[in-house]
């Protein structure tokens, strides 16, 4: 199963951001866990600086703006 986990304070962008993600899921018809991290130490902790961000499988793959669901799809059908 796929991990996606979006990094954020909850502001419209990063709620936006887990939106798409989720989006991009239902589309693709996989299997995932979509994750909101709202921890800012955590954030930290992992070297994301940038909201929101996205991390898939544990690979930094976004930060700092809101992905289209057609990117994350990308992502999702790319990965390895």
């Amino acid at each position: 199963m796929v991990k996606i986990e979006v990094f954020g304070v909850g502001c419209p962008k990063c709620r936006k951001t887990e939106e798409n993600c989720r989006q991009a899921v239902r589309e693709l018809g996989i299997e995932a866990e979509v994750v909101h991290v709202y921890d800012q130490m955590e954030m930290l902790r992992r070297g994301i600086t940038d909201n929101p961000s996205v991390v898939i499988d544990g690979k930094l793959m976004l930060g700092g703006r809101v992905p289209e669901v057609h990117e994350v799809k990308k992502w999702l059908s790319t990965r390895k």
